[in-house]
């Protein structure tokens, strides 16, 4: 079994927001609520769900650029949320970041080359030659002219900066790169481009991502796993063949039903399951399950406790008071429903 590189057990994101009455009590925003991950070694942990799930959240936390308020991340069982772990060079070497504007996270005055090296500057890898012939490798590395170096962002497309956002992240060799929705900006023939470089590189170098994104045709071209967050909470965990094949929480279901398929035209969206309502503030979640409000088959036990995460299958795990063992197999409890709204 590949070991994992990656841990986060029970961790949580509050923030405290205050009102506009001063004598008030600030408000807690829930952005992430008991989130548990495990993310092995040269694999893709796709993350996955609604904007202000708590996706950008998690990964923020990892690289400690927002306050933990419970539990533990640890990379190679060193404590990153403890202050001698996170920002130890070692350990700011080894995780390293995409960013999903390929336009904005590149400084306009700077030119491509010192974009890439700035990573080895800052924590001081190896001398000027070193760095200046790493830098010409990976602009080669990512399909990129090693002569292109002088120029500057506005001289590039959106996909070439991204493949500088990407040399970037590579250049002090890290173990794990988080991916924040690195190809929702760009066209689709470019999006198809930068995805299969991403693997490329992924089989090339053995990294490990976290790659997070809302579009889930580009989370089954990515993942080796998928975990759904809903609300500040991790809904579904599964390996991408189980949960592409038979996703379990309604709420996954529905995410799949929302993607656009070639070839079926309007009778393609007789199975979609459509959401009422948008979903709780994280100010104030329900008492429940969150996705009660919204999900279409709910009991009123689903609306007064609080479902924990079980696994129903090897790997597979949901939280759903209504999935069932049948014959030794999980049943989605949103199969009958489908079946009589299509």
């Amino acid at each position: 079994m590949t070991a994992p590189i990656l841990e986060i057990k029970d961790l949580q994101v509050h923030f405290r927001r205050r009102r506009l009455n001063p004598l008030a009590q600030p408000e807690v925003v829930r952005a992430v609520d008991r989130v548990s991950l495990t993310l092995n070694r040269g694999q893709t942990l796709g993350l996955v769900g609604e904007s202000g799930s708590g996706k950008t959240t998690v990964a923020r936390a990892i690289l400690r650029l927002v306050p933990t308020t419970a539990g533990s991340i640890e990379l190679d069982n060193t404590r990153l949320d403890e202050p001698s772990g996170g920002r130890s060079h070692e350990n700011r070497r080894r995780i390293q970041y995409i960013f999903q504007d390929p336009y904005s996270s590149l400084n306009p005055r700077v030119r491509a080359g010192d974009i890439v090296r700035s990573p080895l500057d800052v924590i001081n890898i190896g001398d000027q030659a070193s760095r200046d012939a790493r830098v010409s490798e990976l602009f080669e590395a990512v399909g990129l002219r090693p002569e292109q170096r002088g120029l500057f962002p506005h001289q590039f497309s959106g996909g070439q900066r991204q493949r500088i956002n990407i040399a970037r992240a590579l250049a002090p060799d890290p173990d794990l790169i988080i991916c924040d929705e690195p190809v929702s900006a760009l066209d689709v023939a470019i999006r198809a481009q930068i995805l299969n470089l991403l693997q490329r590189l992924k089989r090339q170098r053995a990294i490990t991502y976290l790659f997070i994104s809302h579009d889930m045709a580009v989370v089954k071209h990515m993942a080796d796993e998928v975990a759904v967050m809903y609300l500040g909470q991790i809904v579904e965990k599964a390996p991408r063949r189980s949960f592409f094949s038979a996703p379990l929480h309604p709420y996954s279901q529905a995410l799949l039903s929302a993607v656009p398929r070639v070839g079926v035209g309007t009778a393609g969206s007789a199975g979609r399951i459509r959401l009422s309502g948008d979903p709780p503030s994280p100010i104030a979640p329900p008492p429940g399950c969150r996705f009660a409000p919204r999900c279409p088959i709910a009991e009123s036990r689903c609306h007064q406790l609080p479902p924990e995460l079980r696994e129903l299958a090897p790997a597979h795990s949901v939280r759903c008071h209504l999935v069932e063992n049948r014959a030794g197999a999980p049943v989605s409890p949103m199969s009958a429903w489908v079946a009589t709204h299509d």
